[in-house]
């Protein structure tokens, strides 16, 4: 059997405008970015007030998904060297630098990077658009899927390259379809499973969508051991209709917030997306709001982010993010459920969890306690 199989990206669900208008909500006393009153999932993830703490110097976030938006005045100061690793023919790999628009220069319906960056490290207090849960993290844009989809080689080539040029994140916001985790189970696919362990090895944390299928488990690469699986959350803390529930062997698994994808824009997540892609109905010219365990992913990855900026080690950055993490409802922490994992991503608590140091990082740089 081929090894060049088709991985899906696991879609944005994106809400329709039918209740509530989508004039920009008012800015959050914190940050003076006009979209911020309309981040619940920020305050969900309780991330504005971990920045006291971290606010993510110094820690690098690959977005391993369709490119970023490189010129987008929310992310560009924000954004460090990325790499492309589809379309790339006969071309070595990698073949650009991990803009959206692909080795043909042409935008082929690829939004969604942006949108995931802006969620992970958007700047903030700009006096523009959104803020990031890690706002002075940096974005590391690789390109690896095109219409929404890519190969395992592709998608495994960008991860080993994220872990080889400083990544201490990598956030994968896409999944194949339900049953693809057979393929990795009986070792017909094996190129994403070995690059996760890659990825780890050195260090960096492996963030992955559960998916949008409502199965029981996650989809591949999030059920891959070494990656955390994160699940969907609506703005009222309950399981998005659409997620996977976050079920998996070695059982790293959260949730976070996702959206609703039902009638209101604004139940969904605000982001950055390409210059002028916004939707008519819901968006801005450069901003838009989307659903899917594609949003809630970012979310963890930027609280791993805060966590790396104060010197963790990959150990003790996955400790913090699952032991920290709370059960809706009760808010109680280190229970499991196989609707939430080990509960929502909490940025707070997780910066304060026991282990942060001052060390070098691999740049040479000093990181924030």
């Amino acid at each position: 059997m081929s090894h060049h199989r088709t991985f899906t990206l696991a879609a944005s669900l994106l809400g329709a405008a039918a209740l509530l208008s989508t004039s920009a909500g008012l800015a959050h006393a914190g940050t003076d970015d006009p979209l911020r009153g309309d981040q619940w999932g920020l305050d969900q993830v309780h991330a504005e007030q971990a920045w006291a703490t971290s606010t993510g110097a110094g820690a690098v976030v690959a977005v391993v998904d369709t490119g970023v938006d490189l010129t987008h005045p929310d992310l560009k100061g924000n954004l460090v060297a990325g790499a492309t690793f589809t379309g790339c023919g006969q071309q070595a790999q990698p073949c650009g630098n991990g803009d959206f628009r692909g080795p043909d220069g042409q935008n082929n319906g690829d939004e969604h990077g942006t949108h995931v960056a802006g969620i992970v490290a958007a700047v903030a207090d700009n006096g523009t658009g959104v803020a990031g849960v890690a706002p002075n993290a940096d974005i590391m844009p690789v390109k690896v899927l095109e219409e929404g989809s890519g190969t395992f080689e592709d998608i495994a080539a960008g991860i080993r390259w994220a872990a080889d040029h400083g990544a201490d994140v990598i956030n994968m916001s896409l999944g194949g379809l339900a049953g693809t985790q057979a393929l990795t189970l009986t070792g017909l696919e094996s190129s994403v499973t070995e690059a996760i362990a890659y990825a780890n090895a050195k260090g960096t944390a492996v963030i992955a969508a559960a998916g949008n299928s409502a199965t029981p488990f996650c989809s591949t690469p999030a059920w891959e051991p070494g990656a955390i699986c994160v699940a969907s959350t609506d703005r009222n803390e309950l399981k998005s209709w659409f997620s996977e529930l976050p079920n998996k062997p070695d059982l790293k698994a959260v949730a976070a917030p996702g959206g609703a994808a039902l009638t209101s824009c604004k139940d969904d997540i605000v982001s950055t997306v390409p210059a002028g892609t916004g939707s008519a109905s819901c968006g801005q010219k450069d901003y838009d709001y989307y659903a899917g365990t594609s949003m809630a992913t970012p979310h963890v990855a930027g609280v791993a982010a805060l966590l790396f900026a104060q010197g963790r080690t990959l150990a003790d950055v996955e400790a913090a993010l699952l032991d920290t993490a709370r059960q809706p409802g009760t808010g109680l922490t280190g229970v499991y459920s196989p609707v939430h994992g080990w509960g929502i991503a909490d940025a707070t608590a997780a910066v304060q969890y026991a282990g942060a140091a001052t060390v070098k990082d691999r740049k040479g740089g000093t990181k924030e306690r």
